[in-house]
């Protein structure tokens, strides 16, 4: 189901995408090589925290899940907090962090709260989104740069999904049939594009205060619902 994503991912942000190739074919633009090297450095640090992190995930309960779910409702209404601190702070001309003034540091950050969400439950945007606003990165570049980063770190998920999980796959295949299969990834692409796009609009209005507060609150009770009633 990940291929959607991947695929509306790639389509949204083919520029940005486009211009990182351009870098690799010795393109000396500043702020493109500094993208290239955002995502080179925080997919390497995902893959070698999740990879294990994912082999180990199966030895986690259902009932497990509900914890990272109650935290990540927690962490996103921080999120909506921390939107509307960035946007006072703007307002009174303190200027937020972009691309162009990110470090290494944070690079490593991102990483590895991307490679914590390797486990049951754990939103790789909302986590990824989160830590970049903890350093007070504007939301709609958070935005942004989760996509970008996630498209990577998405693509190495699923091919360790086939690689380590070969007859779950197979059979999860067997399940729906090809056509089905099909179907879902065109439906999941289509939806993920209009998310997306969504997202990224919306990240610069007030109103993402309180979609991400309802997407707290979401995850809070679905959290609730696992460890209560094991659903």
């Amino acid at each position: 189901m990940e291929i959607g994503t991947i695929i509306a991912a790639v389509v949204y942000f083919r520029k940005d995408l486009f211009e990182m190739i351009q870098v690799l074919l010795g393109s000396k633009n500043k702020m493109h090589r500094k993208l290239l090297i955002y995502v080179v450095v925080v997919t390497l640090v995902t893959g070698i925290i999740a990879a294990p992190l994912y082999l180990v995930a199966d030895s986690i309960s259902g009932i497990a899940v509900g914890i990272p779910m109650l935290v990540l409702g927690l962490v996103l209404i921080g999120d909506a907090a921390l939107i509307r601190y960035s946007r006072k702070k703007r307002e009174k001309g303190m200027n937020s962090r972009k691309l162009e003034n990110l470090t290494l540091k944070d690079y490593l950050l991102i990483g590895i709260v991307q490679g914590i969400s390797a486990l049951p439950g754990v939103s790789r945007s909302g986590t990824t989104t989160s830590a970049m606003l903890l350093v007070d990165v504007e939301p709609d570049e958070a935005f942004r740069l989760s996509f970008l980063a996630g498209i990577f770190a998405s693509i190495g998920a699923f091919g360790l999904t086939l690689v380590a999980t070969k007859s779950n796959v197979a059979a999860a295949v067997a399940g729906i049939g090809l056509e089905g299969l099909v179907v879902a990834i065109i439906v999941s692409t289509i939806v993920s594009l209009f998310l997306i796009d969504f997202l990224i609009k919306i990240a610069g209005k007030s109103k993402i205060i309180y979609l991400i507060t309802a997407l707290g609150i979401i995850a809070m009770v679905s959290g609730l619902l696992y460890l209560v009633f094991g659903l």
